[in-house]
């Protein structure tokens, strides 16, 4: 689709936000139902794929994803850090040793999949070291934010702040609106109850591609259509990919595609 920024300086819609928790329930419960068109989704090569959850988020919110990955074929490991608090110096220090050793298990670059905040830090792990970092899937992630009013969390960030790093190991908000130099796809939805959708996109280019889907932000991990597009994109070739063409059955569950 093209990219049609829409500027706002609020965040998701009120019963959005209200109906998150309820909404999510409901993602989820629409697993086993997709679960025979999801196993036929395009197999894995064995590449190593890290998927780091969002914030307040542990390793658990991210079980259905990865063993979901394991199944098509990939060698996949959670972040392994506990609750995600934000940008502690522990993290700052351990995501780059967990790309490294999974690229090393593996002899190959590594994708990485970020929910929310997960995804920010997947882009800044691309950016380094692209050379390690095969592509970069987001998932309702506001890389792209340009006011705090766009992300209802934001509140939440800012009281856990005393734990972060110091503000020279932290990207600007400029940074991290600068294009990554890997393959990257940022999943949204308009949907999204935590975060304004406008903040969870960036311009297309051969390398950028957003895709919406039609979740909760609560949903991401367990959507069948975000896992549908994952496993498309994990099982391209490395380099610039094609654009993301669901089968013709699975159409009408991308909105913009």
């Amino acid at each position: 689709m093209p990219y049609l920024k829409e500027t706002t300086t609020v965040g998701p819609a009120a019963r959005y936000f209200l109906t998150e928790p309820m909404r999510g329930l409901a993602d989820l419960a629409a697993l086993p139902l997709a679960a025979p068109w999801l196993a036929s989704a395009p197999r894995g090569d064995g590449h190593g794929v890290l998927v780091l959850p969002g914030f307040l988020a542990s390793d658990q919110s991210t079980v259905p994803l990865r063993r979901y990955l394991r199944r098509l074929g990939y060698t996949v490991r959670g972040w392994r850090l506990g609750r995600n608090l934000g940008p502690t110096d522990t993290v700052l220090d351990e995501l780059p040793r967990a790309v490294a050793d999974l690229a090393e298990l593996t002899g190959s670059p590594v994708s990485v999949i970020g929910w929310s905040l997960g995804g920010i830090y997947a882009r800044e792990l691309a950016r380094p070291d692209p050379a390690s970092v095969r592509q970069v899937i987001t998932l309702g992630s506001p890389f792209a934010l340009t006011h705090p009013g766009q992300n209802r969390a934001d509140g939440a960030f800012r009281r856990h702040g005393h734990l972060h790093a110091g503000a020279g190991r932290v990207p600007t908000t400029e940074q991290l609106h600068r294009p990554i130099e890997v393959p990257s796809t940022a999943v949204y939805s308009r949907r999204d109850g935590i975060v304004a959708w406008q903040s969870c996109i960036g311009p297309e280019t051969e390398l950028h591609a957003n895709v919406e889907v039609r979740c909760s932000h609560l949903g991401f991990g367990v959507d069948p259509a975000t896992l549908w597009l994952i496993a498309d994109r994990l099982s391209r070739h490395p380099g610039i990919q094609p654009r993301f063409r669901p089968p013709a059955l699975l159409r009408a569950v991308y909105p913009r595609v």
